[in-house]
């Protein structure tokens, strides 16, 4: 009897527990707690630290998260791997030679050595080699001071030559390239990085370098005797780690360790690139392109690069006031002022207009208005018209890029109307061409058919193929409707034509159309207006 009532306490607490206790615990585990990621990093050993890395990275990477340095001249990270010039060579255990970390992968375990004996003999190795035929041209070479090549033989380099010219043939001589009037060329100093050449096919989109030749006989250039026409030539003066491919307009003119730096942004175009204005005791000697990876990353487009000469040469520094024998004749800033006042003094409002140039600064425009405004005149002009019909200007998403510059990246369809963005703004176009090559993006253009760079679908020139567009009536409608992620880039040009005011309506509900039945993001914004001069223009 005892027994029997012991076994069926037990089968009560069991029950009791598994209600009590089981079910509690069950339940929690069920919860929807938020799981973290996986991590699916690979451990690798750099001079015997262990680093983790993501999977699929370079030997040359693993090394930067490492915090240690590996030279380079080839290597650029936006560009593609070569492997060209050696220098990266890193010693890894069980490998039978150095390996050019720049083009090999990790592998988990990987034990990397930077500071080997036998990595320091390859790179000692390597620079000899490439100081061979490179010329003794540093006291007049414009790359002094900021040369790769200086701070690696310096750095990485053996403290002495075993060069003897015993056939006294000097050095390998290369006739110079005349790739136009912005890059100046010296090609006897070339060690043969192809950078320049892959950023003019990949970056740029012009195949005009190239090489040719084998061995000492290799040269780089462009095959037949032409320019390099691209918009971004200059960049390949900042690309190349030697003097080989220098700035012809700063040629002589100035060392890096004269200049001053001071941080600014390009006002030349809608885009508002990043750059450094480099000056010497008050005169712009040059401009650099600044590191911004949502706007321009790295790169400059030539008119911002080189206009700086305009602040120098042929410049109206001087007021100047027209005489009584009608001939403009320069005068002190006072008497333009007294000159100015007394001829409005003379006038009422309506008899009275003001005309701001493109490159007027934006607080500039305030004070004219406000002054105008106060003298009873609404006559206040910019080079740029924009339509004036319906909501116009008083929305704000009307008249700027609602997009930014790095959502390029994320569209998977651009329609361009009525502008030539690789010459209105080079920097947009180059981030258009990035997406299109590396991820499939689809371009269309409506308007004169222009040379882009890169292939898109033309559409033509007619503001009725818009209109078959927002109907559902042109063939391109099925690509449209798969678009997730569509852009529509308004020009400002094609906004300067008599029918602005259809141009702009039909743009924009066509934007609005594609927004609510391709069920885009609530953040992204179709509709971008993509202009021509920095008062106007917002990224």
């Amino acid at each position: 009897m005892n027994k029997l009532i012991l076994n069926s306490s037990k089968k009560l607490l069991g029950s009791s527990l598994k209600t009590n206790v089981l079910k509690p615990r069950t339940a929690l585990l069920s919860t929807n707690v938020p799981q973290s990621p996986p991590d699916n990093r690979v451990e690798v050993f750099v001079d015997d630290k262990p680093v983790l890395v993501e999977p699929g990275v370079t030997v040359l990477q693993a090394c930067a998260e490492a915090g240690v340095e590996i030279p380079r001249f080839c290597y650029h990270e936006r560009l593609a791997i070569a492997g060209n010039c050696r220098m990266c060579l890193v010693e890894i255990e069980r490998t039978p030679k150095p390996v050019a970390s720049c083009a090999m992968p990790i592998m988990k375990g990987m034990r990397i050595k930077t500071d080997s004996p036998a990595t320091k003999k390859a790179r000692e190795g390597v620079m000899e080699f490439l100081l061979v035929n490179h010329p003794l041209d540093c006291p007049v070479c414009d790359q002094g001071g900021e040369c790769d090549l200086q701070d690696q033989a310096m750095a990485f380099g053996s403290d002495r030559s075993r060069f003897t010219d015993i056939l006294f043939s000097g050095k390998r001589a290369v006739e110079d390239k005349n790739l136009g009037p912005l890059v100046k060329t010296s090609m006897n100093r070339c060690i043969h990085c192809t950078r320049c050449v892959r950023f003019a096919s990949e970056v740029a989109g012009v195949d005009d370098l190239g090489t040719t030749g084998r061995g000492g006989e290799m040269q780089i250039g462009t095959y037949v005797e032409k320019l390099l026409a691209t918009e971004v030539s200059g960049n390949v003066i900042d690309l190349c780690p030697v003097g080989a491919l220098t700035s012809k307009p700063y040629a002589f003119t100035a060392r890096p360790w004269e200049l001053r730096k001071i941080s600014s942004i390009d006002v030349l175009d809608a885009i508002g690139s990043n750059i450094v204005v480099q000056h010497r005791a008050g005169d712009v000697m040059r401009v650099l392109p600044r590191l911004n990876e949502d706007i321009n990353e790295e790169w400059l487009d030539d008119k911002a690069r080189f206009s700086y000469d305009g602040l120098r040469r042929q410049r109206l520094v001087t007021p100047m006031v027209r005489g009584h024998d009608g001939l403009l004749k320069p005068c002190e800033w006072e008497d333009a002022f007294y000159a100015v006042a007394d001829k409005l003094s003379q006038v009422n409002g309506s008899q009275m207009a003001a005309l701001a140039g493109n490159l007027t600064d934006a607080e500039s425009l305030v004070v004219l208005k406000d002054l105008m405004n106060k003298l009873g005149s609404e006559n206040l002009f910019v080079e740029e018209s924009f339509p004036t019909q319906g909501s116009s200007t008083d929305l704000r998403t009307n008249y700027i890029s609602n997009t930014s510059i790095n959502s390029i990246e994320q569209a998977d369809l651009v329609l361009l109307i009525g502008t030539n963005p690789r010459y209105e703004a080079p920097m947009y176009n180059t981030r258009i061409r990035k997406s299109l090559v590396h991820n499939e993006l689809k371009v269309a253009l409506l308007g004169s058919k222009v040379n882009l760079s890169y292939e898109y679908d033309y559409l033509g020139d007619s503001a009725q193929v818009l209109e078959e567009l927002l109907n559902g009536k042109h063939e391109y409608n099925k690509l449209l409707a798969q678009a997730k992620r569509p852009l529509i880039v308004l020009g400002s040009s094609a906004l300067q034509r008599q029918d602005a005011d259809s141009l702009l309506n039909l743009a924009t509900k066509l934007s609005e159309k594609l927004r609510i039945q391709n069920g885009c993001p609530s953040n992204w914004k179709v509709f971008n207006v993509l202009h021509r001069v920095k008062i106007f223009g917002k990224f």
